[in-house]
C-alpha cells in the first residue's frame, strides 16, 4: 500500500468516525430537550432513503453541494481559502438561466450545452479574479471572494429589478424568466425532481480526481498548497497555478448554479440559496477529496431530504439537522487538529542515504527545507 492510500484510508476512517460522534451528541442534544434521538434518526433515515422518491430528492439536494464541495476542495488543494462559492454560484446561475430563458430558435442540443458552458465560464471569471489578485497583489482570497459574493448579489438584484427592457427577467418574481424547453435539464426519473445536474455532478467530481491525482497539473497543484517554496525550486509558476486553480474552482461553482437553475427551479431567484456556504463544509468533511466531496455531498444531501419527515413523524424541528451538519464539521475539526499533534503524527521513514540511491525529490528537499520532505513525499 502506498503512502498516498494510507493516508486516505486514515482520512476516510477519521470522517466516518467524526460523523458517528457528531450524531452521538446530536442524540444527546434532543435527549436533553426531551425528545427520542431514535425515532428522530429513524424518520430522517427513512425520509431520505426509505422511498423512490426521497432517494431522489437526497440526489437533488446533493448535486449542488457535490460541485460546490469540488470548487471548495480544488482551492483548498492550492493552498487558497475559497469562501466565495456562494457569489460563483449565483452568478452562474444567473448567466445560465438568462441565456436558456432567451429565445433565440436554438434546438436543445445547441442552447441547453450554450447554457451550462455559459454558467461554467460566468463562474470561472468570478474565481480567476480573486485568484489573479492573490497571484500578482498578495491579496488574500478570503477578503476578495467575500467582497464578490456581495457584488454578485447585488449585480443580480440590479439586473432583475432595473434591467428588464434588455434582459430576460421579472421584477414581480424577483427573478429571471422561466427557461425555455430547449434548456431545461431533463429530468431523469419520473414523477421525481430529479434531473440530470445529478449527473453533471459526478461526472465533474470523477474528472476532478484525475485531474488531481493522475495529470501533471494536479501535480502542481498540489505542490503549491503543501509548498511554495517546494514549487518554485520545482519550476512551477505559483501565481498561474493558484490562478487557474481559482477559476477551475469558480467554473465548477457556476455549474452547481446551472443545475439549479436550468434543472431544478426553471429559473434563477434573486435570493442567495446559501447553498455555497453549506459546500464549503461539504469540502471540509470530505478531506478535500473528489471521492470524498461524493459521499460528503451525499450525507449532507441526506440530512436536508430527511429533515420534513423527521419533523413530521418524530416531532423534532428540521433546524436539528442544522445542529448535526455543525456538529459534523467540528467533530472533522477535531480530527484534523489531533493529528497536527506530535503523538499522533506518523513518524516519517528516513530518506534514502547520499548517492545514487538518493532520490531527486529528496535530495531537493533537503536543499529546501528539511520539513518540506515529509511534506513532498505526500505527492508521490
Amino acid at each position: 500500500m502506498t503512502t498516498r492510500q494510507g493516508s486516505a484510508i486514515v482520512n476516510a476512517a477519521g470522517s466516518v468516525v467524526a460523523v458517528l460522534i457528531a450524531l452521538v451528541i446530536g442524540a444527546g442534544v434532543m435527549l436533553v430537550s426531551g425528545l427520542d434521538p431514535w425515532d428522530a434518526y429513524r424518520s430522517l433515515a427513512e425520509g431520505a432513503l426509505g422511498s423512490r422518491r426521497g432517494r431522489a430528492e437526497t440526489l437533488v439536494y446533493a448535486a449542488p453541494l457535490v460541485l460546490g464541495g469540488l470548487a471548495f476542495a480544488i482551492a483548498a488543494r492550492a493552498g487558497m481559502f475559497n469562501i466565495g462559492i456562494e457569489g460563483q454560484l449565483v452568478i452562474g446561475g444567473f448567466a445560465a438561466a438568462l441565456v436558456g430563458a432567451t429565445d433565440w430558435g436554438l434546438p436543445t442540443a445547441i442552447h441547453l450545452p450554450l447554457a451550462v458552458l455559459t454558467a461554467a465560464i460566468a463562474g470561472g471569471i468570478w474565481g480567476f479574479v480573486p485568484g489573479t489578485l492573490k497571484a500578482v497583489t498578495g491579496a488574500h482570497e478570503v477578503i476578495t471572494t467575500i467582497m464578490l459574493n456581495y457584488l454578485a448579489f447585488r449585480l443580480i438584484t440590479y439586473s432583475i429589478q432595473k434591467r428588464e427592457d434588455v434582459l430576460p427577467v421579472d421584477p414581480a418574481v424577483q427573478g429571471t424568466e422561466r427557461v425555455l424547453d430547449t434548456a431545461r435539464l431533463p429530468v431523469i426519473l419520473d414523477l421525481t425532481r430529479l434531473h440530470a445536474g445529478v449527473i453533471l455532478a459526478m461526472v465533474a467530481a470523477v474528472a476532478i480526481w484525475f485531474v488531481l491525482f493522475h495529470t501533471t497539473f494536479g501535480y502542481k497543484v498540489r505542490t503549491v498548497g503543501l509548498s511554495r517554496g517546494a514549487a518554485q525550486f520545482g519550476g512551477i509558476r505559483w501565481g498561474l497555478t493558484i490562478a487557474i486553480s481559482m477559476t477551475l474552482a469558480g467554473a465548477l461553482a457556476g455549474l452547481a448554479g446551472a443545475g439549479e437553475s436550468l434543472g431544478l427551479h426553471g429559473r434563477h431567484s434573486a435570493t442567495p440559496p446559501g447553498l455555497g456556504f453549506t459546500a464549503i463544509a461539504v469540502g471540509l468533511v470530505g478531506r478535500n477529496h473528489p471521492i470524498g466531496v461524493i459521499f460528503s455531498g451525499l450525507l449532507f444531501g441526506m440530512l436536508s431530504a430527511g429533515a420534513p419527515s423527521m419533523q413530521a413523524n418524530a416531532g423534532v424541528s428540521k433546524e436539528i439537522v442544522l445542529v448535526l451538519q455543525g456538529l459534523v464539521i467540528l467533530a472533522v475539526a477535531a480530527f484534523e487538529a489531533m493529528n497536527r499533534l506530535p503523538f499522533f503524527r506518523r513518524v516519517e521513514p528516513p530518506p534514502p542515504s547520499g548517492g545514487d540511491g538518493e532520490s531527486e525529490t529528496n535530495a531537493g528537499a533537503k536543499l529546501l527545507s528539511p520539513n518540506i520532505s515529509p511534506r513532498l513525499d505526500r505527492l508521490s
